[in-house]
């Protein structure tokens, strides 16, 4: 529910915003571009949120712009937190941030800001928004000027709708351009202030990671024993639960020999984890459901495609299977691909689609 009694004016853009540096320069830019700017916060159940709702609120003193305060407790928690656990009990790693930009900060979230008459979403992402010559009707997004930052992968799953209402101002910057202007505006408390990835899992302090353990401990996902196996099923050792393990991961697993084990599967109708040593971690395909293009395109396509936020995107082809799903072949075979996970496709820096690796 929306707390305001600020009437919205013409020209008017919703800035989802954190408090943070990103959707704070975000905000002041499009003001300076003659917007009728008003800042959106969504009260999530997070760790911290009070706090938050101080920095927010400051910034948007600040700025003088309105401040809507939209409640989205128990959609988030529908739509992210229920997938998160649900992906880790069937033993796949998933992606919430993907998920909740496309159902909640650019679906209920900008729902939200056309029920006050807002008549653009903006946010403070680093991406930007193009089109191929041949299909100039239809937005894509595009990876941002800094790669380092550029979270167009995160943002893979945003229709042609949604891009087509949304304003990302900080798409040519580079962060340290973005730090440099906040100390211009008079903000100087924001050098070294980042989010985390997954912004529900609370670390026990900055110095810790996020705490993924106590998390699902407190969504009823509990250790349970089972078996860690070679791929010909020999019994290595044991586990405390599969939700623990990613395909990749080396640490954790308690088990000494001469070159490093590595987890490359897990199966979770045996509640066991898969181990094999690192030249058993690279596949040359895999298998994607759920597949989303932003445009039509020759078939079988060719281009490059992106495994994981940090992964470097290779090229492949993909093309369709029998039963509805998509098979990716790459030109060279790529390490620790995993189940959950989105394979966003990219032609060029603009995504053309994407979806979700299911083997």
């Amino acid at each position: 529910m929306i707390n305001t009694s600020n009437t919205v004016t013409s020209q008017t853009v919703g800035v989802a915003m954190s408090g943070g540096v990103d959707s704070t320069v975000a905000a002041a830019m499009l003001l300076e571009q003659g917007y009728a700017v008003h800042g959106f916060f969504m009260k999530l159940p997070l760790p911290g949120v009070n706090e938050q709702i101080r920095k927010v609120q400051e910034v948007a003193d600040r700025l003088l712009i309105p401040l809507y305060f939209v409640d989205m407790e128990k959609e988030f928690t529908a739509r992210v937190i229920n997938y998160f656990c649900h992906e880790y009990r069937q033993g796949r790693t998933p992606n919430p941030c993907v998920v909740c930009n496309q159902a909640i900060k650019f679906g209920l979230l900008t729902k939200a800001m056309r029920t006050q008459g807002i008549d653009r979403t903006a946010s403070g992402h680093y991406v930007g928004i193009a089109q191929i010559a041949q299909h100039r009707e239809t937005p894509l997004l595009q990876r941002g000027k800094d790669l380092k930052k550029d979270q167009s992968y995160f943002l893979c799953r945003l229709s042609s709708q949604q891009l087509q209402q949304s304003l990302f101002p900080l798409a040519g910057y580079l962060k340290k351009e973005i730090l440099l202007q906040a100390k211009d505006l008079g903000f100087t408390h924001f050098e070294g202030d980042e989010s985390q990835d997954v912004c529900f899992l609370a670390p026990k302090n900055k110095q810790d990671k996020q705490d993924l353990a106590s998390f699902l401990g407190q969504q009823g996902i509990l250790g349970m024993k089972g078996e860690i196996v070679t791929q010909d099923g020999q019994v290595m050792g044991t586990h405390e639960g599969i939700w623990k393990y990613t395909v990749g991961q080396r640490r954790g697993l308690g088990l000494p020999d001469a070159t490093p084990w590595y987890v490359i599967g897990l199966h979770a109708d045996r509640n066991q984890v898969i181990i094999g040593k690192n030249d058993a971690l690279f596949r040359r395909e895999l298998t994607l459901s759920d597949m989303q293009w932003q445009l039509e395109l020759p078939i079988p396509w060719q281009g490059k495609v992106q495994l994981r936020s940090c992964h470097q995107a290779a090229a492949a082809e993909v093309r369709p299977t029998e039963n509805g799903n998509w098979r990716v072949c790459f030109q060279a075979p790529q390490r620790a691909v995993t189940p959950g996970q989105f394979a966003v496709l990219y032609q060029d820096d603009l995504v053309v689609g994407s979806g979700v690796i299911v083997r």
